[in-house]
Parts: structure tokens; sequence; C-alpha cells
């Protein structure tokens, strides 16, 4: 029978994987607590109405790159393209602005687009959301937050932070009447894409991938010309508190974003050690989108991380600790006759070393083959369980990466080893 592969672009995460996942969640979970973000969870599935009404039905995301199908109730639902809507549809559905909550939520995200390294259609994001506040410090306080973050994670010399303001729907309307008008005097010069944008969603041409039309872009009208005095002392004041902090920054007046519903403030960290996809973490304003979806109005911000593009980062700076590529600390090993000792033991060393990693060998085997799995299992340790240890109630502790001899101790001993060993990591 011809098997079956998974879908194009739609990876598994296999186990020698996943521990540099886990490290990458679980720094960036510490970071949000420490900043006072609360966790929260939401569907997969969400109404098709949602994304169309918050994203755009002309952007490219929910025109081309949705999944979107009819449930048995001929329902319209749609695997969730990006966080904020479903977030956004959370609180109002459950009453939360109330509280002007602060969150982060993670998980899996799905468009359809052209598979490539760092882009993949079912993708995973790492989010922040963060409602009720409309000055210009929560949105610093964010970019300090993420700038943390790379510091955290060992990557700050790696990525660089692009700002801009999108002001208000006001500004945007004139500015978007301007470049219009910029635009069709030189339509000949325009590339399919943007010829089909120039009628859908003009803005989005200024951030064209397209060398050529990045020439052309040179001499267009810039928003920071129509921004109005509203949006324009948000921008200076962003800008004020971001040098306070001493966080570099370029303004980028082409950084739009492809979702219709930012205004005001956008940004995006990049890198250049991942090639085309440079991205890694980007977001910006959304005060009217609460109210779009039916809410009261209610001023927001946040971002987005890609989970895959951050892995490939940390994997190119080569910073990951080596400890978290090693899923075994201590391995067990004995007579055969032992086995239920030996569980017992592990059970016991298990309860005074929380944090160690133990696997106990199953299986038949010698002494020497057990020792050879203890090696290949990459463990710094094996625990040794023979006739005379047991009869003494003791365990052997044999060191595998160091130039250490070997100790007989007490388990509780042993177990006090084991943590002043991972306490050196």
């Amino acid at each position: 029978m011809k098997k079956i592969q998974s879908i194009r672009g739609m990876n598994d995460l296999l186990p020698d994987q996943s521990p540099v996942w886990q490290y990458l969640e679980d720094t960036a979970r510490q970071l949000f607590e420490r900043y006072g973000l609360s966790e929260i969870r939401f569907p997969i599935l969400e109404p098709t109405e949602l994304f169309k009404r918050s994203i755009g039905e002309v952007t490219d995301i929910v025109e081309k790159e949705m999944y979107t199908f009819d449930d048995r109730n001929g329902d319209s639902i749609t695997l969730r393209p990006e966080g904020t809507a479903g977030c956004v549809r959370a609180c109002e559905q459950s009453g939360l602005f109330n509280q002007s909550p602060r969150l982060w939520y993670m998980g899996p995200m799905f468009r359809y687009e052209r598979p490539q390294k760092g882009r993949l259609r079912q993708f995973h994001q790492i989010g922040a959301e963060i409602f009720g506040l409309e000055g210009p410090d929560i949105d610093a306080e964010l970019l300090v937050m993420t700038d943390r973050l790379w510091k955290d994670l060992g990557i700050r010399d790696h990525v660089t932070l692009e700002i801009n303001s999108l002001g208000t729907g006001e500004d945007r309307q004139r500015y978007r009447t301007a470049l219009v008008s910029w635009l069709e005097e030189r339509r000949e010069a325009l590339d399919e894409d943007s010829q089909r944008r120039l009628i859908s969603n003009p803005l989005r041409i200024l951030d064209s991938k397209n060398p050529e039309m990045q020439k052309l872009l040179v001499e267009a009208p810039k928003l920071s010309e129509f921004l109005g005095d509203d949006a324009r002392i948000h921008f200076e004041q962003l800008r004020a508190l971001l040098d306070s902090t001493g966080i570099e920054y370029t303004v980028n007046n082409r950084l739009v974003r492809g979702l219709d519903y930012y205004g005001k403030t956008v940004f995006e960290w990049v890198t250049r050690s991942l090639g085309a996809q440079g991205t890694i973490c980007a977001g910006g304003r959304y005060d009217g989108l609460v109210e779009q979806l039916g809410g009261k109005s209610t001023p927001a911000v946040g971002f987005a991380m890609g989970v895959e593009r951050l892995v490939l980062l940390l994997d190119a700076a080569r910073v990951v600790p080596d400890s978290i590529g090693r899923q075994v600390d201590a391995y067990f090993v004995g007579d055969e006759a032992l086995r239920g000792r030996i569980l017992a033991i592990a059970e016991q060393i298990r309860g005074l070393c929380p944090e160690l990693r133990l696997l106990t060998h199953t299986g038949s085997g010698s002494f020497k083959s057990q020792l050879k799995k203890a090696d290949r299992s990459g463990a710094l340790v094996a625990l040794i369980l023979g006739e005379n240890e047991a009869a003494a109630g003791n365990v052997t502790v044999k060191y595998l990466r160091e130039e250490s001899p070997q100790t007989t101790v007490s388990v509780a001993e042993a177990a006090v080893l084991l943590q002043q060993l991972l306490s050196q990591e």
C-alpha cells in the first residue's frame, strides 16, 4: 500500500527538535509572567466572518491563503491564519475587556502559502495583546519587553527594530488618495501584483518584495507627510520613550504590515541571518478592531513572533545551551533480578531531585551493554545497582562525560550529587 505522507507545508516536530522549541516557549512564558501578562487559549477554528471583518476582505490572507470550508451545518469556518482576531473575539465574548487585560498566547496558525524555509502552511506563533491603553507608553513597553526576550535568548545582536506610524484612518485615506494618484501616473512601470493592489489595497504596494518596485517607490509620497497631530505626537512620544531606554531603531516609511486593522504604531524586528524570511516579530496598534468586531471602542496593541523562524535564528546564532539538546541526565542500569528495587530507587531519586531527567534501563542486557546504552543516551552519569550496592542500600554514580572517579553513596547522597551536577550547567 502507498505510504501516507504529511500534508505539504505541515511538518512534524521530531523528538530531537522539540527541546529547542520548549526552551524558546519556556523563555517566552517566563518573560511574559515577569511583565504581568496572563495566558489565554482560544480555538483553532473560528467563523470565517471573523477574519473577513478583521483582516480585510481584499488582503492576500483572506483572498488567497485561508483554509476555509463549510461544516455539516453549512456554516463557513476557517482555520485561524493569525491570533489577534481570535483573541479579540474571546475577550469580547467573555467580558474580559472590562478588566483591561494583558494577554499572551502560543499555538499553530494556518495559511495556504508556497512552503519554503521559515514559511510553512502550518506555522506557530507566540503573541501578546494588551487592551484598554491608548498612550505610546504601552507601545514602548511591548518593544522593551521583546528587546528583553532577545537578550534572554542571546540573539539581541542578530536583530534590528524598524518602526513606523500608519496614522489614523483619516490620515491613511488622505495618503491613499495621494499615493494612488502618483502610482496611476506610473502604472506601466508597476508589476502585475502591484497593478492588482492599486485597485484593492494600494498601501500594500509599499511592502513589495520586488527590487524594481522598491526603486520606483523611492520618490513616492511618504505617509509621514500626511499624519495629523494626534498620530504625529503619538509617534514622536514613542520615539522619545525608546530613545530614553537606549533601544536602537530605524524609521521605515514603507512599513505598512499586511493586515487592515493596524493604525498608528507598527513595528517589525528583523534579522539578516535567515535570508529572505527576515521578520521574526511584528505588530502594532489596532485601536479600531474591537469596535469593528461589534464591541465598544477599545484601544489595543500587540505583536506576534514566528516560532519556526526564531528556532532557525537560535540555531544560526549557536546560542542554545548544550543542556537543552540533552534529553537524559542520568541512566539507571543494574542486575535484572533487581528491577523492582531499581524502579523504587529511581522514584526516590526523582522525588529528591525533581529537575532530573532519569531513564531506567528496561529489557535484558549485560552490564556492559547497558552502560553502552547509557553512553549513547547522552546522559551525564550512569547510576548502577548491583548486588553489593543493593545489600548496603547504596547506588554507584559513574560519570560519563567528565574525568571523575565513580563513587558509591547512599541514595540521598546520590541525589545531592546529581543536583550539584545540574546546577553547574
